[in-house]
């Protein structure tokens, strides 16, 4: 069984910066990837960012390229999401996954076998 649990989020101003965090326990296979994904209040789930489980290779949503990265810490079983120039409509509940989801499937909550209890991220304008 895998765990996931989630901490980092908070409010910050927009244009402000944020590192989520995601500790994994557990058994993740060596085919696993990490993904991030978020929902605000209303809307559906979005996909944001995917690493492998090796740390070779991310996936991004168009939304957060060149602001978000994605990162992982191997011996602290760790993956990150840096956040850099947060605009308010980054506002949601972020949420850890993992899965064998690859890079043509990183959008797919259906990959994605494990999560975590989410974090509040609210930006402020």
């Amino acid at each position: 069984q895998v765990q996931l649990v989630e901490s980092g989020g908070g409010l910050v101003q927009a244009g402000g910066s944020l590192r989520l965090s995601c500790a994994a326990s557990g058994r993740i296979g060596s085919a696993y990837s990490m993904g991030w994904f978020r929902q605000a209040p209303g809307k559906d789930s979005d996909f944001v960012a995917r690493i492998t489980w090796d740390g070779a290779f991310t996936t991004y949503a168009d939304s957060v390229k060149g602001r978000f990265t994605i990162s992982r810490d191997s011996a602290k079983n760790t993956v990150y999401l840096q956040m850099n120039s947060l605009k308010p409509e980054d506002t949601a509940v972020y949420y850890c996954a993992a899965g064998e989801a690859n890079h043509y499937t990183s959008y797919d909550r259906r990959r994605y076998d494990y999560w975590g209890q989410g974090t509040q991220v609210t930006v402020s304008s």
